[in-house]
This record gives C-alpha cells, sequence and structure tokens, in this order.
C-alpha cells in the first residue's frame, strides 16, 4: 500500500502511522495511538524496575584485638545488614606490631565469620591478606516466596 492511502487510514481512524522496521523492503508501518503506546512502554519500565533487587556493599571493620562488647555491637549491624539484603565486606586491618600476629588475627577473623554464618549468610569470596588486611565479602541467603533457599555462591570453608 502506498504512504498516502496509510495516512488517511491512520487519519481517519484518529491513529497515528509508526514505522517498524525501516530497513525492510519496503518499509513496515503500523497504525497504532503511539501515545498510549508509549504510557504502555513507561507503565512496563516502572513495573520492572519495582521487581529489581538492590543489594548495596557495606563494609564493617575490625581490629585483631577487639573487645568483645565491640564485637558485639558489630556483629548486631552485619545482622540488620544481612536482613536488609546488602551485601557486607568484612575488613581486619592489622597496625605496627600487630603485623606479627597475622595468624592469631586470621583465627578470630574465621570466629567472627563463622558467627555471621550464623545470622544466615554465606561467604562469597575467602579470607585473602591484601598487605595488611584481611578481607572478604558475605552475602545473606535469599529464600523465594514458595521458601526455597537461593544460594548466590557455593559455601566453603
Amino acid at each position: 500500500m502506498t504512504l498516502q492511502k496509510a495516512r488517511e487510514i491512520a487519519n481517519d481512524q484518529g491513529l497515528d502511522l509508526v514505522e517498524v522496521s525501516p530497513t525492510a523492503k519496503p518499509p513496515v508501518v503500523k497504525v497504532i495511538d503511539y501515545g498510549k503506546f508509549k504510557y504502555d512502554q513507561q507503565k512496563l519500565a516502572n513495573e520492572q524496575k519495582k521487581k529489581q533487587v538492590q543489594s548495596a556493599l557495606k563494609e564493617i571493620q575490625f581490629r585483631p584485638n577487639i573487645e568483645a562488647h565491640d564485637l558485639e555491637t558489630k556483629l548486631n549491624r552485619a545482622e540488620k545488614f544481612l536482613e536488609q539484603g546488602d551485601k557486607i565486606k568484612m575488613v581486619m586491618q592489622f597496625r605496627g606490631r600487630e603485623m606479627a600476629y597475622k595468624d592469631l588475627g586470621l583465627k578470630k577473623f574465621r570466629d567472627i565469620l563463622a558467627k555471621v554464618e550464623e545470622f544466615g549468610a554465606q561467604i562469597e569470596s575467602q579470607p585473602k591478606m591484601m598487605g595488611n588486611r584481611i578481607i572478604t565479602i558475605v552475602a545473606p541467603i535469599r529464600k523465594t516466596k514458595a521458601g526455597k533457599i537461593i544460594v548466590n555462591a557455593p559455601i566453603t570453608k
């Protein structure tokens, strides 16, 4: 059909003539209400955006000689972050003479990670020594509506 005839049909129906495939021979057009089409597209995009899960990466820092109450406070904060669905970057930093006792610090760090796993978390990356820090990332274990557990990465110890 000619372009002129297609325009007349669109005008008679009070709709718009929208080019769907300009590279085809001959070009393909569609008679639609373009305003309604754009509205539906925007509504669909907003619906998909609502269903997205946003997770932030929070950081909690420790020292090897942390006191019990301070540790408890930081673990409570970690539990809150995990309940909100955020990942946690856990860092133990060594200073000065503490560097001579890295093995004790690593043991304490593994004990802390064991406590965090009890909150319903999994270790995404194993603890790594980077300079004067031990770093790991912990993620929450997500559950579906059916109650099945979704694991982001395999749990390794």
